[in-house]
C-alpha cells in the first residue's frame, strides 16, 4: 500500500510540474515513474548490486548519495532558488560585499535553461582548470515559466550580464565591447594611418569602426587577453543591481537624482554618492573609517583630500567632524566626445550623473529608426533578438532589407547600483533584456567582512536578513 501512496504523491507532483513547464512531451516518461514504484521491471539499482548478494560498498553508497544530491541541486537551482555572493560594492549599503543571498527563481518565474546539460553549482567555468562547465548542445530557446509576479520598480534583481556574450577569458572587465572601443580609439589616436578618409554617417558606424580595430588587436594578442569564448544567456556572469526603470518608463538622471516619466522618485536608504572631503590636515585613520562604515576598498585619497562614497546618514556624520573643513558631492558633467557613457554617441550629451531622457523598450512596440538613435537599439536588434544589422550610404538594413523602423520582441529594463559612482551598470552597457532576468534576492544567509579576520569578520547581524527594496 505504501508504494501506491508514494506513487500517487509522485504522480501528482510530476503532472503539476509538466503543466507548469507546459511541455506535455514529458508525459512520455510517466511509465518509467510507474515502473520505479509499482512494476519494478527495470533494474534501476543494477550498478549497486554485487554478485555475492552482499550490500554495496561504502564507496558505491557515497557515489549514489552524491549523484542524487547533484541532481537535486541542479533541479532546485533551475526551478526554485540559487545561491549568489555579492562580489563588489555596487549596491552598498543596501547589500554588502560578501553577502551570500538566496535568490528566488519563482518570484519572476524560472527560466528553462538555454544549456540544459551543465554541472551544478558552477556558472560557466570550473575553478582552477578554467574549462567550460556546460555543453553548448542541446540549446533551448528562451522560455519563462509562471511565477509569483513581475519585476517591480526598485526591486533588487539578479540577472545575466547583457554584454557578457563574447568574453576574453583573461580580461573579463570591462566587457569586450567597451574594451575594444577603448583600444580602437587609442590605436587610431596613435596611428594616423588608421584615421578614415571620410566622415562617418552616424555614431553607430564610428563605434563599429573603433570596435573592429580593437577587436582585431584583442584577437591577435591571446597571451594578454586569452581566448575569446561565446557564452549563452544563462551562462553569462550573474550581476545584481536595482531595477530603476521598467518597460515603457522614461528614465532620466539630473545631478544624480532619478526621474521617472518626469517625476522625481524616492531614493533608497542605502544610496551612496561620491564626495570630496577636505580636512584641516588631519589624517583619517582606520578608527574613523570603521566608525563611519567605509570599507578599505572605498578609502581613496590622502590628507587633506579624500574621495569617499557616503550615504546621507554618513554624510551628516562626516560633516559633524570638527576636523572636516568641506564636503562636496562629485558630479560628472557631459562632454562632447560621446565616448563617456552608453550609447557612446555625441548625439546624446549624457554623463554618469546626468543621463537621459531614455525610454525603455516594450515588447510589441515599434520605434522609428534613424542614423541618430541606431546606437540605442543596435544590440537589441542583433545580440538580444537575433537579427543582422548593416548601414549602407546612410540607409539602415535589417536582415538584408531596408528598414526605417523596428518592433521589439522583448521587454527591457534599466539597472543601477546604489553606490552610484562606483557601479558598472546600465549607464555603461544599456538595457537588460527580460530573458536575462534570473531572480529576486530574498534573504542574506551568510555575510562576512573581508577587511577583518575570523571570527570578527562574521556579520552576525546580517544572518537571515530579509532583502527589502529600501
Amino acid at each position: 500500500m505504501s508504494r501506491w501512496i508514494k506513487f500517487g504523491i509522485s504522480s501528482l507532483v510530476f503532472i503539476l510540474w509538466v503543466i507548469w513547464v507546459g511541455n506535455f512531451w514529458f508525459l512520455l516518461i510517466y511509465p518509467l515513474l510507474f515502473d520505479a514504484y509499482i512494476t519494478k521491471k527495470i533494474p534501476w539499482n543494477f550498478w549497486k548490486k554485487r554478485k555475492d548478494g552482499q550490500k554495496p560498498s561504502a564507496v558505491i553508497e557515497w557515489i549514489d548519495a552524491l549523484v542524487f544530491a547533484l541532481v537535486a541541486v541542479y533541479l532546485i537551482n533551475i526551478f526554485l532558488f540559487q545561491n549568489y555572493k555579492i562580489p563588489t560594492s555596487s549596491l552598498e549599503k543596501s547589500l554588502l560585499v560578501n553577502d551570500h543571498l538566496f535568490v528566488s527563481k519563482v518570484s519572476y518565474g524560472p527560466r528553462m535553461p538555454n544549456t540544459p546539460i551543465a554541472f551544478p553549482l558552477v556558472q560557466n567555468t570550473f575553478p582552477i582548470t578554467n574549462s567550460k562547465s556546460y555543453s553548448s548542445w542541446p540549446h533551448w530557446d528562451y522560455k519563462r515559466l509562471a511565477g509569483f509576479g513581475d519585476v517591480k520598480r526598485d526591486d533588487i534583481v539578479v540577472f545575466n550580464f547583457p554584454t557578457g556574450d563574447s568574453v576574453p577569458v583573461k580580461q573579463t572587465n570591462p566587457d569586450i565591447y567597451i574594451l575594444s572601443m577603448e583600444i580602437g580609439v587609442n590605436e587610431v589616436a596613435r596611428n594616423a594611418q588608421l584615421i578614415p578618409s571620410q566622415s562617418f554617417n552616424s555614431a553607430w558606424e564610428r563605434n563599429q569602426y573603433f570596435r573592429g580595430i580593437g577587436r582585431r588587436i584583442i584577437e591577435n594578442n591571446e597571451a594578454s587577453y586569452g581566448e575569446i569564448v561565446y557564452r549563452p544567456v544563462d551562462r553569462r556572469d550573474n550581476y545584481v543591481k536595482r531595477c530603476v526603470a521598467l518597460p515603457g518608463d522614461l528614465f532620466e538622471m539630473r545631478s544624480n537624482q532619478i526621474y521617472i516619466n518626469g517625476e522625481k522618485v524616492s531614493n533608497p536608504g542605502g544610496l551612496q554618492h561620491n564626495y570630496t572631503v577636505i580636512t584641516d590636515g588631519t589624517t583619517l585613520n582606520e578608527r574613523f573609517f570603521e566608525k563611519i562604515g567605509i570599507a578599505k576598498a572605498d578609502q581613496m585619497g590622502m590628507s587633506p583630500k579624500y574621495f569617499l562614497p557616503l550615504t546621507s546618514a554618513q554624510l551628516e556624520q562626516v560633516k559633524g567632524c570638527k576636523f572636516v573643513e568641506s564636503v562636496t558631492v562629485q558630479e560628472t558633467k557631459p562632454d562632447s566626445s560621446g565616448l563617456q557613457i552608453f550609447p557612446y554617441s555625441p548625439d546624446y550629451n549624457w554623463s554618469r550623473d546626468n543621463y537621459g531622457p531614455l525610454k525603455m523598450p516594450v515588447a510589441g512596440e515599434t520605434v522609428e529608426l534613424n542614423t541618430k538613435n541606431l546606437v540605442l537599439y543596435d544590440r537589441i536588434i542583433t545580440a538580444y533578438e537575433g537579427n543582422t544589422l548593416a548601414m549602407k550610404e546612410g540607409e539602415i538594413f535589417i536582415n538584408g532589407e531596408k528598414a526605417s523602423s523596428y518592433t521589439f520582441k522583448m521587454n527591457y529594463y534599466f539597472m543601477l547600483g546604489d553606490n552610484r559612482q562606483k557601479s558598472a551598470d546600465s549607464r555603461m552597457w544599456g538595457f537588460v533584456p527580460e530573458d536575462h532576468i534570473v531572480g529576486k534576492p530574498i534573504l542574506v544567509w551568510l555575510s562576512y567582512d573581508k577587511d577583518k579576520g575570523f571570527p570578527a569578520n562574521i556579520r552576525w547581524d546580517r544572518f537571515f536578513k530579509i532583502v527589502h527594496k529600501y
